[in-house]
């Protein structure tokens, strides 16, 4: 445990020399109440952020006033994707893993989640949303100070996708929370069954820290509708945001801050830590499909905050991210199901309920920012992919990666990434994108280009992998030579039910 506070307290004391560098470029917004959240944007290119009111004279302005109903959605919405990870993930993972380290993989994950989740109130949020420079924020919201405004006496507002509309901050930060906690908990199925508990933690501190925050704030980081009050400020306005943002990268939900990131830090690991003890010589079947088919449904059902909650307010973009999220994964439960009949001879449950994760993963990016038929489209090509990801691609990298995590969340989410450039062509019957915020026009399908989209997807895509896969390397390493990766093979036998936890979940 000493060890374990000693790494900890090296994760931090790094993020505090990061933080305060980055906070010397960052342009000091808090009197102006410039705060800066987000998430993926409804119409435009991926995003979100929280602005707070134009840095005007604040004086001469009435604090605009959150509307109720997307506040009360916002709520609801952050409560799902936390039923993702606890109980979901939770038991959608603890399922597919042997009866003798069911409990362990419970841990990982409700602990994970549970530690990420104060970090994100301490500095994370501050470092995702706030303005700083095209790579990180600044401390503005250390400590999620600024969010309530002693002199006005109300709560300080976060932008959504539309002009003078607006949801509480705090909201806000809560619901990106979640998003930042179950990317993290997601790592755990590529190392679970021989990682010691305590390296786990301590690499999601540094992970965290260093790929999930910048990641999150160089897609969805940008200044709000109600900044781009004309054309004079517009490029000022997009310089502030965050990297891929300028890009026009989209990203509506988390297609690489979440899933590629994390499946990208999974694989690394899965060849850092090495193999299970037996692996590929004795049985390691899943112990129990049932409570793996439990976890699928409630990740089914969370995820429904999780892409229709990105929208950021209840509307039209919500709903149609509601709907794609519903047929995409419906399209990849059946296709699943037939590529493994045609391969094995026989459609599985376990299938299913893979195909289910496989349909929710590749439609994340795309769910607000492609039409009906295109979802339909990228949910059925999921299926097929997700199964040669845990089958041909699985045998090609040869790496242990015990609950296929880059598998299904690698493949998939990089297939939706790029077919988002595809399909959010308002030819193809997605929504026009937004041309111009300070006008509110959208664009007309003679002004998209696929091509052009499609390779700025990609260059999205590339510039995950290479952040991620980077920085999980680094801090597999700096855990490994400071507190150890990997437990014993003598624990590993027995269970790390047992052995790291002394319980047991179906008793001895």
């Amino acid at each position: 445990m000493k060890k374990l506070l000693v790494s900890l307290a090296l994760g931090l004391s790094l993020l505090t020399a990061a933080s305060f560098a980055s906070a010397q470029t960052a342009a000091v917004a808090s009197e102006a109440k410039a705060a800066a959240p987000a998430v993926a944007a409804p119409a435009a290119a991926a995003v979100a952020v929280v602005a707070a009111a134009p840095a005007a004279d604040a004086s001469a302005v009435a604090a605009p006033v959150p509307n109720k109903g997307d506040t009360a959605w916002m709520m609801v919405s952050t409560l799902l994707v936390i039923l993702m990870t606890v109980p979901g993930l939770a038991l959608f993972y603890g399922g597919l893993v042997r009866s003798k380290n069911m409990l362990s993989v419970l841990m990982q994950v409700m602990v994970t989640f549970s530690m990420i989740v104060v970090l994100w109130f301490i500095y994370g949020y501050s470092l995702a949303f706030t303005e700083g420079n095209p790579f990180i924020g600044g401390l503005d919201r250390l400590f999620m100070k600024g969010v309530w405004d002693n002199v006005a006496g109300t709560f300080a507002n976060s932008a959504t996708f539309s002009k003078g509309v607006y949801i509480p901050e705090i909201i806000y930060a809560a619901f990106q929370a979640t998003f930042a906690g179950i990317t993290c908990t997601l790592i755990v199925g590529s190392f679970a069954e021989r990682i010691k508990f305590s390296a786990v933690l301590a690499f999601m501190v540094l992970w965290f820290t260093f790929s999930y925050l910048p990641m999150a704030h160089m897609v969805w980081f940008w200044m709000g509708p109600d900044a781009y009050a004309s054309k004079e400020v517009a490029d000022a306005m997009n310089a502030k945001a965050g990297m891929l943002w300028q890009w026009g990268a989209l990203d509506f939900a988390g297609g690489t801050v979440v899933h590629i990131n994390a499946a990208v830090a999974g694989l690394v690991g899965a060849f850092f830590i090495g193999k299970r003890v037996g692996y590929g010589k004795e049985s390691m079947a899943p112990h129990s499909l049932t409570l793996t088919m439990v976890g699928a449904a409630l990740l089914w059902v969370g995820w429904f905050g999780f892409n229709a909650g990105s929208a950021l307010e209840a509307n039209g973009f919500a709903a149609l991210a509601f709907i794609n999220t519903f047929g995409a994964t419906a399209a990849a439960v059946l296709t699943w199901s037939l590529g493994e009949a045609m391969h094995k001879g026989k459609a599985s449950m376990l299938g299913a309920a893979s195909g289910a994760v496989a349909g929710l993963v590749a439609i994340t990016p795309a769910c607000g920012n492609v039409g009906i038929g295109g979802a339909l489209i990228i949910g059925l090509l999921s299926g097929f992919a997700g199964l040669w990801g845990v089958t041909g691609l699985k045998k090609l990298l040869g790496a242990d990666d015990t609950l296929d995590v880059f598998g299904v969340h690698g493949v998939c989410g990089i297939l939706g990434a790029i077919l988002t450039g595809v399909f959010a062509s308002p030819s193809l019957g997605g929504p026009s994108a937004m041309n111009d915020w300070v006008t509110a026009t959208m664009m007309t399908p003679a002004q998209y280009s696929i091509s052009a989209q499609v390779w700025i997807q990609t260059k999205a895509v590339l510039t995950t992998v290479l952040w991620s896969g980077v920085v999980s390397f680094i801090a597999y390493f700096i855990v490994d030579k400071t507190i150890g990766l990997r437990v014993s093979e003598e624990d590993e036998r027995e269970g790390l039910d047992i052995t790291s936890h002394g319980e047991s979940a179906y008793g001895r």
